[in-house]
């Protein structure tokens, strides 16, 4: 889609939320093959007729260069004519001048009580990157405890991670990136799964992961590197099945509980540790926590957001001062296991070494 035909879209959002009739629209997107039905489905349970009109808006972003013509076209035969000829005249206005914003660390009003940003530079870093294609709403706010909030297309997206990659982390604890985008199947060798920027084009996560192995990011080899992917993995549905009345109850991990990713041990006996020491793998030390099952969607509800990241932002809020991380991903997953009628459960693929802990304050 072009700039200008984005920009109208954006510029005619409000009006379209407050106007559109989107009732006798689901039926034409579909058969003039801008959505899928899964996808036209996905916006009928936005919420709202607001709701899903907000959705459906957003999502033309990424439908490629035929979606604003046909929309077009589409609003004209369900007699939305004057809708149409407002897009065209916004996509014919001049785009206003360009705005920066400054986007340093500020202070956060959570649950009434001030939290100044925690971001202790010679000792941690945090980068969240957010696609517009999240579906934040108008205008987006940042999320919560973000210390950046970039809204990137996929070569803008790439480019802030090559420069994270490139910083000199030898100060830093550990380097964490957040991705809130939507999401696709891809094929991988690695990690599954692509992250769509707001031009509609998905990247690989293998290929974001890798930016930060320790062959391409010297300055955090033997460091963790961790990865939140809130975003669908595929466009399967799961609706579960049926456990047992007398089945055990599950209950969240306690802490007895021993990860793969125990620390390192000096072997015991006559044998070449020298050589142990002085290499690691290239892919050690990392983890990537994914939303959902790779292939399947990602669920969140209208009024509180993802389930995965208001259960892992919950759950980090408890148990962060107490538990390692691997113990809290599987609260996490347990706790989203649980939630709605279609199922999702979110998992993730270690390579840490030992336990990692937050040092919470």
């Amino acid at each position: 889609m072009e700039e200008a035909q984005r920009r109208a879209l954006r510029r005619g959002r409000a009006r379209l939320v407050a106007a559109l009739r989107v009732a006798p629209l689901w039926d034409p997107l579909e058969e003039r093959g801008l959505f899928t039905r899964p996808m036209v489905e996905e916006l009928q349970s936005a919420g709202s007729r607001g709701e899903q009109a907000r959705q459906l808006v957003i999502d033309l972003e990424t439908r490629g260069k035929r979606a604003f013509p046909i929309f077009l076209s589409i609003l004209r035969d369900t007699g939305q004519g004057d809708l149409a000829d407002m897009l065209i005249e916004e996509c014919e206005c001049l785009p206003s001048p360009l705005q920066l914003v400054d986007l340093r660390p500020v202070e956060l009003d959570v649950g009434g009580e001030k939290h100044s940003k925690n971001v202790n530079f010679p000792e941690r870093l945090s980068i969240p990157v957010q696609a517009e294609s999240e579906r934040p709403r108008t205008p987006p706010a940042p999320a919560r405890g973000s210390a950046v909030d970039k809204r990137n297309r996929d070569l803008e997206m790439v480019s802030e991670l090559q420069k994270l990659a490139r910083r000199d982390h030898s100060a830093l604890d550990c380097c964490i990136v957040v991705i809130l985008s939507h999401g696709c199947q891809t094929s991988h060798i690695q990690f599954p799964g692509g992250i769509y920027g707001t031009d509609g084009k998905p990247i690989p996560i293998e290929k974001i992961v890798n930016y930060f192995n320790g062959s391409n990011c010297p300055s955090l080899r033997g460091k963790p590197k961790l990865f939140f992917i809130q975003a669908c993995g595929g466009e399967q549905r799961d609706r579960g099945f049926v456990v047992d009345c007398d089945s055990p109850s599950d209950e969240a991990p306690g802490g007895s509980l021993e990860s793969d990713a125990t620390p390192f041990q000096t072997p015991l006996g006559n044998v070449d540790e020298l050589d142990a020491v002085a290499s690691l793998p290239t892919p050690s030390d990392i983890l990537v926590s994914y939303s959902t099952f790779p292939g399947f969607v990602s669920w969140r509800e209208a009024s509180s957001g993802s389930w995965y990241v208001e259960t892992l932002d919950s759950v980090l809020e408890q148990y962060a001062h107490s538990e390692d991380l691997l113990n809290m991903l599987l609260r996490v997953a347990n706790a989203v296991s649980a939630k709605g009628r279609y199922k999702q459960i979110p998992g993730c693929f270690n390579f840490l070494r030992k336990k990692f802990f937050f040092m919470c304050k």
